[in-house]
């Protein structure tokens, strides 16, 4: 099976778009090896020489799905709904029709860190304005996923485009935004949610991003519920500061280098959660592209990684201070408070996990119910 031009899986003799970048750069990097060849991702089939070849980036920012136990080029697809058990095409992985699997063709590079503080500053700054230049420069209206943080915020500025903030209307999320976008002198357009809101966009985002359980379902709901108002009001796009927590050691677990993670030094616990981006990258996707909108995340691109990769454990994160280096980047753009502002992970600071629980408990889904909140989240499927 191949896809049609939508990305669906269908049978056809014609080779499908390739989503993400051009097909020679591809087959530049194939032939390389080069990791992070400039892009901000791709995925899909390139031709070389009369072969179609199932290729997905390195950090697999572009979602990829084939079926479960089926050689992967047989049948593959960008949605989870076009197949009937579909699982994720690795990222950094190529098949051809000849493969019965995957073969890893890319890996996260692991260079030397650039030890002048100064020149690692510099080459992160180069790297975030030319990926936000490109952003920038397409033809696509673009709007922010604002939440006042200093990711979101950077993103913002940069692309100088209009902020929508989601939430209840007591959340951290809300109020933070506000904030920053009074200190930045710029306007907001509010999401105020309420819990029918909830109810009726999880099945829509458990369908698009093939995943029930609870904690995807919070990730994703404010960034889907967010791009429903942002495409309503005519954008064609929705960018996010997604990345800089692992980009950048946002993470706790960096520092403390505790058993959630195998590394020994702080680059080293940073790359492991750069890897993990390949799985949750997907659910984020999805969930934009489900409200109609194109994804675009500048400090997921390339350069931006390859700079990341490059700082010294300095200019990462300690017990006093997460993101250090990108913060001091961000100074140079943003007011001092902002750049300097910790921030709530979305679900809790827009306090969508907080009212799924609670329309959980009120379906009698109660919490000494083991996962119960993936249990209604469940039911609300079944009841369609």
């Amino acid at each position: 099976m191949m896809q049609d031009e939508s990305g669906s899986s269908a049978a056809s003799a014609s080779t499908p778009p390739l989503r993400g970048t051009d097909p020679d750069t591809v087959r530049a990097t194939l032939e390389s090896g080069e990791p992070l060849p400039g892009t901000t991702g791709f995925a899909g089939v390139v031709d070389i020489d009369g072969r179609d070849h199932l290729v997905r980036d390195v950090l697999g920012r572009v979602p990829l799905f084939v079926e479960r136990d089926q050689p992967p080029t047989d049948a593959w697809a960008y949605t989870p709904e076009e197949l009937a058990d579909p699982i994720a095409f690795p990222a950094g992985a190529v098949a051809t029709p000849d493969d019965s699997a995957s073969q890893q063709r890319w890996t996260i590079p692991d260079p030397d860190p650039i030890e002048d503080f100064d020149a690692a500053r510099a080459v992160l700054e180069s790297a975030i304005e030319t990926a936000t230049t490109e952003a920038a420069a397409t033809d696509a209206a673009i709007a922010v996923a604002f939440s006042g943080g200093v990711d979101s915020a950077l993103v913002a500025e940069l692309l100088d485009a209009p902020l929508y903030v989601v939430g209840f209307p007591d959340s951290h999320d809300v109020e933070a935004a506000r904030s920053a976008a009074a200190a930045m002198g710029r306007e907001l357009t509010v999401v105020e949610l309420e819990p029918a809101d909830l109810e009726r966009a999880v099945p829509e985002i458990a369908r698009a991003t093939g995943r029930t359980n609870a904690m995807d379902i919070q990730i994703a709901l404010p960034l889907y519920l967010v791009g429903e108002r942002v495409a309503a009001d005519g954008f064609d796009a929705l960018a996010v500061g997604q990345g800089a927590d692992e980009l950048f050691g946002g993470y706790e677990k960096v520092v403390r280098l505790d058993h959630r993670v195998e590394a020994e030094t702080t680059r080293g616990a940073v790359r492991e959660q750069i890897r993990s981006l390949s799985e949750q990258l997907p659910r984020d996707v999805r969930a934009i592209e489900a409200a109609g909108l194109e994804p675009v995340a500048p400090l997921l691109h390339d350069e931006v990684v390859d700079a990341a990769l490059r700082l010294p454990d300095e200019l990462l994160a300690d017990e006093e201070t997460r993101k250090r280096g990108f913060r001091q980047v961000a100074a140079e753009y943003l007011p001092e408070a902002i750049a300097v502002r910790d921030k709530k992970a979305v679900q809790y600071g827009s306090l969508v996990a907080r009212e799924l629980d609670r329309l959980a408990r009120q379906a009698g889904y109660k919490r000494r119910m083991d996962d119960h909140v993936t249990k209604y989240v469940d039911s609300l499927l079944e009841d369609e």
